[in-house]
């Protein structure tokens, strides 16, 4: 019987945080935090032989547990490039995550 392989999967990190790909669905963000963001690829074009996105839906996740598919829609916005997109996302991850921490710490100070 022929052994399998494990072939390990290279993770691509944008900002320090993984994206990972899931046909035309993007994921951005740690999954141990409570946000994440998914670009979903609804329109591509073919400029020299590649496909190009011309229409990338951004979605800010609010995840309750580890399911994906439970998670909240927090905020919503369409870019014509995956480049735009990202530049969205990774915003509007960074600043909530930031008030998430801020908010966070003054409960902590709070309750002491």
């Amino acid at each position: 019987m022929a052994e399998k392989k494990a072939t390990a999967k290279k993770i691509l990190i944008y900002r320090g945080k993984p994206i990972l790909r899931d046909g035309k669905t993007l994921y951005y963000g740690d999954f141990n935090d409570n946000f994440i963001v998914r670009f979903t690829i609804t329109e591509t074009k073919k400029i020299n032989k590649m496909e190009v996105a011309t229409k990338v839906n951004i979605e800010l996740l609010e995840k309750n547990g580890d399911s994906i598919e439970s998670a909240k829609l927090t905020k919503k916005a369409e870019r014509t490039s995956l480049w735009a997109a990202l530049d969205v996302g990774v915003y509007w991850l960074e600043d909530i995550l930031e008030m998430e921490r801020e908010f966070l710490a003054k409960l902590a100070a709070a309750q002491k």
